[in-house]
C-alpha cells in the first residue's frame, strides 16, 4: 500500500483552480489505487517551525561537520520531524497559484524547511549535489491569472520555473506538470481550460 501526500498551498478554497484540479486528481488516483492512502497537508492550516537564528546556525553547523548545542539541535530536530514526514510518502501532488508572479509565501516557508542538508540534498566536493528523494513521483498543478507559457512572457515565470528546479534539486527526475492559464480570461475560456486541466489530471492520477 503507498502513501500519496498532498500538499494545498492556496487558501482560496473552493474558488481555487488549482485545488479544483487537484481535486480531480486525488479522486482519479483513489479510484485506480483503491488500496492506497491519501494525506493532504493545508499549509494555511499548519505549523511549521519558523528558520529561525537557531536553525540557521544548526544548518551551518551540519554544513561544517561540527556538533549542536542544545538550542540549535532542538531547532533542528523540528526541522527533521518535517523532512521525515515529507520523504515517508511514496508519490506525491502539490497544487500551486501564482503569487506576484512566484509561488505563495506559505509554500516557499515550507521547502525552506525540507530543504536541508543530510535530508533532502547531499553535498560532496567531487560530485557536488545529490538529491535524496529519488525514485518517487510528483504531480504539480499550476494555476496562474496570465499566460506564461508563450516566449515573450516565459521570463516572468518565477512559479513553474523555480518548482520544477527544486524538485529536481531535491532529486526528483519523475516530475508531472498540469497547468491552468490563464484563469482571469472570460468565464467560458477558463471553464474550458480547467476541464482540459481536469482531464490531464485524471490521466496522470492513474498513471503513477
Amino acid at each position: 500500500m503507498a502513501k500519496l501526500l498532498y500538499i494545498e498551498s492556496s487558501p482560496r478554497k473552493s474558488r481555487s483552480k488549482s485545488i479544483e484540479v487537484a481535486t480531480t486528481f486525488v479522486d482519479a488516483y483513489q479510484q485506480a489505487n483503491a488500496g492506497d492512502t491519501v494525506e493532504t497537508i493545508d499549509l494555511w492550516d499548519s505549523r511549521l517551525p519558523e528558520f529561525d537564528g537557531y536553525t540557521i546556525d544548526a544548518k551551518y553547523q551540519i554544513m561544517h561537520g561540527q556538533p549542536h548545542d542544545a538550542e540549535q539541535a532542538a531547532a533542528w530536530q523540528a526541522v527533521v520531524d518535517v523532512c521525515e514526514h515529507f520523504k515517508a510518502a511514496d508519490k506525491y501532488l502539490i497544487s500551486v497559484p501564482m503569487w506576484n508572479f512566484g509561488i505563495p509565501y506559505k509554500l516557499k516557508h515550507y521547502i525552506d524547511v525540507l530543504a536541508q542538508p543530510g535530508q533532502t540534498f547531499s553535498f560532496d566536493p567531487k560530485t557536488g549535489y545529490s538529491g535524496l528523494v529519488t525514485g518517487k513521483p510528483v504531480a504539480v498543478v499550476y494555476a496562474r491569472g496570465g499566460a506564461y507559457s508563450a516566449d515573450e512572457a516565459r521570463a516572468m515565470d518565477m512559479q513553474k520555473g523555480y518548482l520544477e528546479m527544486l524538485l529536481g534539486f531535491i532529486g526528483f527526475t519523475d516530475i508531472h506538470s498540469i497547468v491552468i492559464e490563464p484563469t482571469l480570461a472570460a468565464p467560458d475560456d477558463v471553464a474550458g481550460t480547467v476541464e482540459s486541466a481536469k482531464k490531464i489530471a485524471a490521466e496522470v492520477a492513474a498513471q503513477i
